[in-house]
């Protein structure tokens, strides 16, 4: 859209055009049966049509260029690029010719020209020619503000503007969900999964070059997007990665403490920054769009004053027969802990030790190593419970059950659970 001042005569004439790569001819084909009355009059009609694909004639789409007839349409994160061209429309000599090309946003308002600097002189038919570029970052109302000033041969200064208006849509909706890792009972992983759904809500379709996630400092990310085929692996949406209007794909990522932060518990408690999707996808003949979300962020889960989880514990044991584990036990409070340790029997997990045993004080932040040895009397797959903690201090008592499975066999039937 064109606003223009009012009507006032000038030497030079100033023309702003979009530049845009065209775009394949689409045409609308009719088929039939050969069964029907028209037989193979339309296929060889198509076959005969130069606009179509040969061996293909049935799609919409066309071996033809076209070029675009309208402004079209601009994207977050495209690149949108524009042809200046300021021309001399009179017999005379014009001088200290200066071309300003600027672009309003709601927010800010940015100098696109390439050059600052004015152009001595123009003579009669000659013209001067710029191309800018931006890559938009905003959604909404764009202004592209055009400046021309100069000097006549007879030393009057003029000085016009012309404005475009167009608007920045928006190509994709993004939305994100974090799931907190259910706790594997024998390791300690604060694992994070965010599955982010990412919907094409243009009209044309998208070829996804990349979506990757880019972590924060105290985070390392795998990437759970590809199936294992050969050395390399494949994608799950395959090698051609194309997304159709409306359609939604979802991908998925762990992200888990990097080892100097998993050790501190305090530091991923609360609102934790995850990091940020990047996203490049390519349009029409191969235009590229890029965007990044801001910085996502994700409730941590808390886990109390005292969290209690398992290092080591052996995948299966024999019934009736004393096995280890070792349990670490993080202060996650801000005060400093006198502990005692209480072991209780349940019906099939059995303790061995004393219980009432006095752990020592344990600082904020700080954990300690405890290893333990316990049996089942009963087959199959096991809960280990029972251990109870108490802070002495405030005489506060924790309680741990479910601690973790373990699967228990009879060595001499080798019947497992």
């Amino acid at each position: 859209m064109e606003v223009n001042q009012a009507k006032q005569e000038h030497l030079l004439a100033l023309k702003v055009m979009r530049l845009t790569k065209p775009t394949l001819f689409t045409n609308l084909p009719v088929t039939c049966e050969d069964r029907d009355l028209p037989g193979d009059l339309f296929a060889q009609l198509m076959r005969e049509d130069p606009s179509t694909i040969k061996g293909a004639e049935a799609l919409m789409l066309g071996e033809m260029l076209t070029l675009p007839q309208n402004f079209g349409n601009i994207f977050l994160g495209e690149t949108f690029s524009s042809y200046i061209s300021v021309h001399n429309d009179s017999n005379q000599v014009v001088k200290d010719i200066l071309v300003k090309a600027d672009l309003q946003t709601s927010s800010q308002r940015l100098n696109l020209s390439a050059s600052n600097s004015a152009v001595g002189e123009l003579k009669p038919e000659c013209c001067i020619d710029d191309v800018i570029h931006h890559e938009v970052k905003e959604i909404g109302t764009h202004i592209l503000v055009c400046a021309v000033s100069y000097t006549t041969q007879y030393g009057e200064k003029l000085y016009f503007r012309k404005f475009f208006k167009f608007q920045v849509l928006k190509p994709l909706d993004v939305k994100t969900k974090f799931y907190n890792a259910e706790s594997d009972l024998s390791s300690v992983t604060d694992e994070v999964f965010l599955e982010a759904q990412i919907q094409n809500i243009t009209t044309s379709a998208m070829f996804m070059e990349k979506v990757s996630l880019e972590p924060s400092m105290m985070y390392n990310v795998t990437e759970l997007n590809m199936v294992a085929s050969g050395e390399d692996g494949e994608s799950t949406f395959g090698k051609m990665s194309y997304l159709q209007p409306m359609d939604t794909r979802q991908y998925l990522y762990c992200l888990k403490p990097k080892p100097e932060y998993a050790e501190k518990a305090g530091v991923i408690k609360g609102v934790t920054v995850i990091g940020k999707l990047d996203i490049v996808w390519k349009t029409n003949l191969g235009e590229r769009g890029r965007l990044q979300t801001s910085q996502l962020q994700r409730m941590a889960p808390g886990y109390g004053d005292i969290r209690l989880s398992l290092e080591m514990i052996p995948d299966t044991v024999n019934i009736e027969e004393p096995f280890d584990i070792i349990c670490k036990i993080t202060n996650c409070s801000e005060r400093t802990m006198d502990l005692v340790l209480e072991m209780c029997n349940t019906r099939s997990i059995h303790w061995c030790g004393v219980s009432g045993r006095q752990l020592g004080k344990l600082s904020p932040g700080a954990f300690l190593s405890l290893p333990l040895m316990l049996l089942s009397s009963v087959q199959g797959l096991q809960s280990i419970s029972g251990l109870r903690l108490t802070d002495t201090f405030l005489k506060r008592t924790y309680e741990y059950d479910d601690i973790a499975q373990v699967c228990v066999v009879c060595p001499y039937t080798n019947n497992e659970c």
